[in-house]
């Protein structure tokens, strides 16, 4: 198992914090880190100082699937580019948002299933495991169960956002998606939250019952990112070792 740590669009979060992680998690493209206008110099050597390969996180904004045709491929397309360009900087994973135009229209869902399909099958000729994360709490996500359906069917790798499938439906939904398709999980999004806002607060700082992943995850050896918006080393290292004693209880 492999922690590290989200840092945004920011090279100089990446520099000031990541070295006392495994790899980092970049946001590239749209309102992120954009490689086509960027020197790479500078992120490269950021990167070196971290133990492993980074991960890459996908356009927030950018929905997998439309009812347009054209909007469909082009989505392909560009998603691809960054993929291709992921690749280049060694990216062992792509997270990309369960998302689509409208998530409650139950006939576009194969849509979503083919495109997230497609992306992964670019991903996989950039050499980069996309990973689709669960953002049902927002108003495009596919509800987390029906990701989880989808994920199991296309043989697509999840993200697992703790705090995002606890805004959604609490404890107990997270429990029931662990029950079925804790063996889609490659990778994880750790933080915690009060009152179902998506606050990002350290682990144990929050609501979560984290202690519930252990009896799902053992020996979990997938990739971890700690995602607390804060710079204070400290309190990151602190929950990157909850995580750890988490996941590590049944070992």
């Amino acid at each position: 198992m492999d922690i590290g740590l989200t840092v945004g669009d920011s090279v100089d979060r990446l520099e000031a914090t990541a070295g006392d992680f495994a790899f980092a998690e970049l946001s590239i493209g749209e309102s992120a880190y954009n490689p086509s206008e960027t020197d790479d110099t500078r992120l490269q050597n950021a990167l070196a100082d971290t133990d492993a390969n980074p991960c890459v996180h996908l356009p927030f904004d950018q929905v997998v699937a439309t009812q347009v045709p054209q909007l469909n491929d082009a989505i392909v397309d560009y998603l691809g580019e960054l993929l291709s360009w992921a690749g280049t900087i060694d990216a062992q994973k792509a997270v990309l948002h369960g998302t689509m135009r409208d998530p409650h229209d139950t006939d576009q869902r194969p849509t979503f299933a083919r495109q997230l399909s497609a992306i992964a099958d670019a991903g996989e000729e950039a050499g980069v495991e996309v990973v689709v994360e669960n953002v049902g709490h927002q108003a495009r996500g596919l509800p987390l169960s029906v990701l989880g359906e989808i994920a199991q069917e296309n043989g697509i790798p999840v993200c697992l956002d703790v705090g995002h499938a606890y805004m959604e439906d609490g404890d107990d939904g997270i429990e029931r998606f662990l029950k079925e398709y804790a063996d889609l999980v490659s990778h994880l999004h750790v933080h915690d939250v009060r009152s179902r806002g998506d606050t990002h607060l350290p682990i144990g700082a929050g609501e979560i019952e984290y202690e519930q992943l252990a009896e799902y995850l053992p020996r979990f050896d997938g990739t971890v990112a700690v995602e607390v918006f804060t710079d204070d080393s400290p309190l990151l290292r602190d929950t990157a070792r909850r995580i750890s004693e988490h996941l590590d209880s049944t070992a």
